[in-house]
Order: structure tokens, then C-alpha cells, then sequence
């Protein structure tokens, strides 16, 4: 059954459809800067007041959710029955402040953006088995189930995962969930790219089960690779640190073991603060080509920022923040230049922040090989073209 609040918003998007309205979906407000820019005119629709609980089954490790709801406060929930959602914290979330900072669960499927987790766990649409939306005509439909192994209706979640909410307004989700494992570890690993390289293609094709494997390189730093571990016990985990460290030994490279708390802690985040963020990028590229695109001529324009590329997924981020020189700025050649070059490498680059205004400002992203056949899925969820009017992926703005 619909909430109130659930069928209040469904009644507004029937108004705007009649009145032949722009709008957007809209959570918690705190990554709608992210890639293209939003319409003037259209209106933001958000699922702040639809944030609740609707079932846990703990013993079947499934949870629904209404789309409002915050990361942090579902991954506390979940928490207090020992499971979590495997996904990792949007770019940008710190632990200890504001829980809307991580975003609503709802924006978080409906960017779709995978980080170092799927290394281990898949991506953001593994974790969704069921899902709720309001069509553009004001029309409520669901797809999926509240059952991991429910394969009944069409795929919806498919599409609606990482579609930026330009097909529809996400209103509910159920998702799939995982026991915490009680022990966990990381391994900081430095020395040449090449023999990094060489241990990551050995990493990959053995019987070690890390969550990630993650190249990263911090302000004025070499690039080095940090690995976390977790296990359910602290034997099969101290195995894995001893088997681990020998390869990066027999590579001729160094293996620090340090405490961590689990994934649920966002290590990182200290660096992720957006204040004075001048760019923030996404790459996906082969995992392969990883050390070819960061040795190369076009990357030497970002290779002063702050990256984390996934070993195994070939999933990046990187990200622009000069607190001692501010007015160092990539340029908006370079960056065409450098997505060119990501382009020959078979892979692509979406621009989730730049310092520019809204006329100076370069595509977020550009026209997928599949254009056509996005822009067809897109007529047929949004036959008058209101929702999120140039914020279609795989099509330029």
C-alpha cells in the first residue's frame, strides 16, 4: 500500500503532467550540483518526508525502505541487527556529521555510482531486488520483490539505476543486505606502478577475498595501493595479511598492516570534504589500462589531485582540491584533452563537479554509443519530457 506521503507526491506529478510542467526528483539535496546542470525551470519534487522503515526481514536478509531515508541512518538500522547494505558512501560523506550528509537511499540507486566495494560486492544495482516509482503521468508502479530470489515483473530496477532520475521518481526499495563480519584489516602497499601492477593481476586471479583493492594517491604523494579485509574470524584474516604481504614481498614492495573498523567507516572521507572542490570526476576504464592512462602525457594535468581508482573494477574518482594554491585550476582544454584520451582507452569520464559557470561549463558527459536507444527508453517513461530535462545518461546535455 502507498503512504499518504507517497500518494501526495504521486497526485503532484499527475498535476505537473497535465500542466505540461518540468520537474525533477529530488532526496536530501545534497548532491543535485553533481554532473549537468538542473532545468530553471523545473521544479524539484523531493522524497525528504517518505523516510521510513517499512520491512526488515532480518532472517531473510531483505529490508524495504521508503527512498528518503538516509544512508547513515539505514546502515544504523541495520546495524543494530548486525547486517549493512554493501555499498559504498557517496564522495563527500564524513562520518561523525550531519547523517543527511551521505544523501537519501533513493539518489544514491538513482546516480547509481559504484565505488571500491564492487570489487567485492557488485555494484549499487546487485544490492536492489525490488523497487517503488511514481511514472511521469502520476501513475505508481513496483517491480521486483521483498525475496532475494524473486524474479517476477519487468527488470525496472535496471533502468532506474543510475538513470539520474530522469525516467521516474523513486519512491521505495528493497534491498538486499549481509551479516557484518566481525574481523577487519588493511594493507597500505607501495613501491614502483609497475610492480603494483603486477601484484594487482595476481591479487585478482587468486583465492584472497579482499572487500577492494584500491590504487590512491594523496596530495603530493606516489601512488600506492590500499586493501581491506574482512573475515569472520581472526585467524582467516590474519592468513590473508601473511599471504598477502608475501606477494607484495616477492614484487619487491612494502606491506603495512593497519586497524580497521570495517567498511561502514569511511577511511577517506577527511579528504572528501566538497568545500573548495574545484573538479570532481568519475573514470571507468578497463583495470588493465589503469597504469597506462596515469602514465600518460593528458593525465599529467590531474596527476597533483587526489585519486581512488578500484585495482579490479577499473572504477575511479578524482578530485581537484588545492587549499594552499587555489587558483590553480585545470583548464577546461585539458580536461577534453584528458577524457579524449580515457575515450581511446576504451573507457569514459564523467564530470561530477567543475569550476565553472553554467555558460562556460563542459558536458557532464557525452553521447553514448547506445544514444538512440536511451533516448527511446526515455520517450516511452517520459513521453512529454519533463523529468529532469538534460540529465538523461549516455545522452549530451
Amino acid at each position: 500500500m502507498s503512504s499518504p506521503s507517497s500518494k501526495g507526491l504521486a497526485n503532484l506529478v499527475a498535476e505537473l503532467h497535465q500542466e505540461n510542467k518540468a520537474w525533477h526528483p529530488c532526496g536530501l539535496n545534497t548532491r543535485m550540483h553533481w554532473g549537468p546542470t538542473i532545468n530553471e525551470n523545473s521544479l524539484a519534487i523531493s522524497t525528504r518526508e517518505i523516510s521510513g522503515v517499512i520491512n526488515h526481514a532480518v532472517d531473510d536478509l531483505t529490508i524495504t525502505v521508503e527512498a528518503g531515508l538516509s544512508l547513515a541512518e539505514l546502515q544504523a538500522i541495520l546495524a543494530a541487527k548486525g547486517q549493512w547494505l554493501s555499498v559504498d558512501w557517496p564522495w563527500g560523506s564524513a562520518p561523525n556529521s550531519d547523517s543527511k550528509n551521505t544523501g537519501s537511499i533513493g539518489g544514491l540507486i538513482a546516480r547509481g555510482l559504484s565505488g571500491s566495494l564492487r570489487h567485492r560486492h557488485l555494484g549499487v544495482r546487485d544490492q536492489v531486488i525490488g523497487i517503488g516509482a511514481i511514472r511521469s503521468d502520476g501513475i505508481e508502479a513496483h517491480a521486483g520483490g521483498q525475496v532475494v530470489k524473486n524474479v517476477a515483473g519487468y527488470d525496472l530496477m535496471r533502468l532506474l539505476c543510475g538513470s539520474w532520475g530522469s525516467l521516474a521518481l523513486i519512491t521505495e526499495l528493497t534491498l538486499r543486505t549481509q551479516p557484518i563480519k566481525p574481523a577487519h584489516a588493511q594493507l597500505t602497499i607501495k613501491g614502483s606502478l609497475t610492480n603494483l601492477e603486477a601484484l594487482s593481476n595476481q591479487l585478482i586471479i587468486s583465492s584472497f577475498t579482499p572487500e577492494y583493492i584500491d590504487w590512491r594517491k594523496e596530495l603530493t604523494q606516489e601512488w600506492y595501493f590500499n586493501i581491506g579485509l574482512a573475515s569472520v574470524s581472526n585467524l582467516s584474516l590474519k592468513e590473508q595479511l601473511a599471504g598477502i604481504t608475501k606477494l607484495a614481498e616477492e614484487n619487491q614492495l612494502t606491506a603495512e598492516s593497519k586497524e580497521w573498523n570495517g567498511p561502514l567507516i569511511n577511511d577517506f572521507s577527511q579528504e572528501l570534504v566538497s568545500q573548495g572542490i574545484k573538479w570532481l570526476v568519475r573514470v571507468t576504464i578497463p583495470p588493465a589500462k589503469v597504469k597506462e592512462l596515469i602514465k600518460s602525457e593528458e593525465f599529467k594535468c590531474v596527476d597533483s589531485w587526489q585519486w581512488i581508482f578500484g585495482a579490479g573494477t577499473g572504477i575511479g574518482q578524482g578530485w581537484q582540491n588545492n587549499p594552499k594554491q587555489p587558483n590553480i585550476l585545470c583548464s577546461a582544454m585539458e580536461m577534453k584533452a584528458l577524457r579524449t584520451k580515457i575515450q581511446q582507452l576504451e573507457g569514459e569520464m564523467i564530470i561530477l563537479m567543475q569550476p565553472f559557470e553554467k555558460a562556460k561549463r563542459i558536458e557532464a558527459w557525452l553521447d553514448a554509443p547506445s544514444m538512440h536507444l536511451v533516448k527511446a527508453i526515455k520517450k516511452n517513461f517520459d513521453p512529454k519530457n519533463q523529468i529532469s530535462i538534460g540529465r538523461l545518461p549516455g545522452v549530451r546535455g
